[in-house]
């Protein structure tokens, strides 16, 4: 893919290098050292990479309205766009979304508030609680920031075989990582998660899993409206890209998953849906360019 002409935002929060400054221990919102544990036990109990767990869990437990997280120490934070090429990438796509979602949210009579994208390495504190990269890039309602520690792009390539490790489509397979959670910040302006947060209440286990899929899909498919209208307005992928988001997005499904870490499916513990599934919303936003084409709620085949 080619980054020249994408704009570049920089409403990113760079804390590479710094680690957490402080672990939060409870359950005042976020997710405590405990509830990771049990996570990761479940996870692997049930064949699950942990991390979607945490995500899921994640997403949810910021939509509760507790706002006594711990927060980073703001004194440290650098606001700008980072200068390494990493960071040069990050801002590139970040920024694309921006243009992108300001123009849809515009036609709709809307006005779109981008989210802030935080870079970290290792562990850092979010407004929904402890993050570290095991548990992969995730998005926070309350803070509405998007957190990522890069080194998860290494394990797309190395361990998930998300794409060819080295290959320049690979950034097409990472641009895919970064706007689907660009779409739960979207999800989440459209006031789509806390309504599914109160869906949930009262749910079984398998039927909140069902309706987070359903959340998880959407954001695959709004990931795919950005390449739609970015493709429009820069021309910016190349041959591969497209079949190299594919192959990440089949690496990540749950049932693939599933079946390298135990041998089986479950598919009641599904949480992000499986491989043919994700490729098959990211496809239709991809093609169809609209909104309107990722309701997966309604959808009779999810």
């Amino acid at each position: 893919m080619r980054l020249d002409d994408l704009p570049r935002s920089d409403r990113i929060e760079d804390r590479r290098g710094e680690g957490a400054s402080r672990l939060p221990l409870g359950r005042r919102g976020g997710i405590g050292i405990g509830t990771m544990l049990v996570l990761f036990l479940v996870g692997w109990a049930l064949g699950i990479n942990p991390y979607y767990l945490i995500g899921g869990a994640e997403i949810i437990s910021g939509l509760r309205g507790d706002r006594q997280q711990a927060q980073p120490p703001p004194s440290q934070t650098n606001m700008e766009a980072p200068s390494d090429r990493m960071g040069e990438f990050v801002s590139a796509i970040l920024g694309s979304t921006e243009v992108q979602w300001t123009e849809i949210f515009a036609r709709a009579g809307r006005r779109y508030d981008p989210p802030t994208l935080t870079l970290f390495s290792g562990s850092t504190v979010s407004a929904c609680g402890y993050a570290q990269a095991a548990m992969g890039p995730f998005y926070c309602p309350n803070d509405q920031k998007i957190y990522l520690d890069t080194a998860f792009f290494h394990d797309l390539e190395s361990r998930f075989g998300g794409c060819n490790a080295g290959s320049k489509s690979c950034q097409f397979s990472q641009a895919y990582v970064i706007t689907h959670e660009v779409g739960h910040h979207v999800q989440n302006l459209l006031g789509i998660l806390p309504r599914v947060q109160q869906m949930q209440r009262g749910m079984d286990q398998a039927e909140a899993n069902q309706l987070q899929v359903r959340v998880e899909l959407q954001a695959d498919c709004f990931a795919g409206v950005w390449a739609h209208h970015a493709e429009e307005k820069w021309r910016f992928i190349e041959p591969g890209d497209v079949e190299a988001a594919m192959q990440t997005a089949s690496a990540i499904g749950d049932d693939r998953l599933q079946r390298r870490s135990q041998g089986y499916v479950v598919p009641d513990a599904f949480t992000h849906g499986s491989s043919e599934q994700r490729t098959r919303w990211f496809l239709a936003g991809l093609k169809s360019g609209q909104v309107e084409a990722c309701d997966t709620f309604q959808a009779t085949r999810p």
